[in-house]
């Protein structure tokens, strides 16, 4: 892989340069920033591969920030955070981080989880290349996916961004329409990692996906629950 990008975006000056030299050392280049105020510019001119991200910044929320930034940007990115409640870290693996780290971090652990997570973003984006290179709007129901800017149209005409998890979501299912999907298969294409004991990722993608198009979340038209085995795309492609 590339020598990689990586973004900081922490407060505590102590601990973000105390990022900066951990990850310079591992050969890294690094950005950093104090705050999410300029975190879109910096992504978009410094070629950013990896967000690290801290949630209790000055201004806007971290949880927030990310969210926007997964909904925009096709990057990894991974909360190095002091929130260590369970509550914390199910939201921020609910909005699509790729990974989540509390203080105080042992830094040969979190240099080898961000060494792991870019190799394993590069392979996944391999592989999607090779699997969603149409660049054709997918219609559906009255529905249309734009896998350019990965945005949903509604039958109104009003468009939803969807983060890069969701997308891939919903992109796998749509490929084997009327066939069972196992969480395995999903979590693979969503991430390019295994499956882990207790992992809701999939569950809650699917409940994300679900309330941008679903009428009815107790009835869905579009994906449905096979208890035990997976989800089923049985929405009518155009084709």
């Amino acid at each position: 892989m590339k020598e990689a990008n990586i973004l900081i975006i922490e407060d505590e000056d102590v601990t973000r340069l105390s990022l900066q030299n951990l990850f310079e050392g591992e050969g890294y280049r690094t950005h950093l920033a104090a705050n999410g105020e300029a975190i879109f510019a910096e992504i978009e001119s410094k070629n950013i591969d990896l967000v690290l991200m801290d949630i209790n910044l000055p201004g806007k929320n971290g949880l927030i920030l990310a969210r926007e930034v997964l909904q925009r940007h096709n990057i990894g990115l991974m909360f190095v955070t002091g929130r260590d409640s369970e509550v914390d870290k199910v939201l921020g693996l609910e909005i699509g981080a790729d990974d989540y780290i509390t203080k105080p971090f042992n830094p040969r652990e979190l240099t080898i989880r961000v060494r792991n997570l870019l190799n394993r973003l590069s392979r996944t984006e391999n592989s999607v290349v090779t699997t969603e290179q149409d660049t054709e709007v997918i219609q559906f129901d009255n529905w249309q996916l734009d896998p350019n800017s990965r945005q949903m149209i509604a039958p109104n005409g009003s468009k939803i961004a969807i983060p890069r998890g969701e997308y891939r979501a919903l992109r796998l299912l749509m490929e084997n329409r009327g066939k069972i999907v196992s969480r395995q298969e999903l979590i693979r294409r969503m991430t390019g990692r295994e499956l882990r004991e207790n992992d809701r990722t999939v569950d809650v993608t699917i409940r994300r996906l679900r309330k941008h198009f679903e009428s009815d979340d107790q009835s869905p038209e579009f994906i449905n629950t096979i208890h035990g085995e997976g989800y089923r795309f049985v929405g009518n492609l155009d084709s």
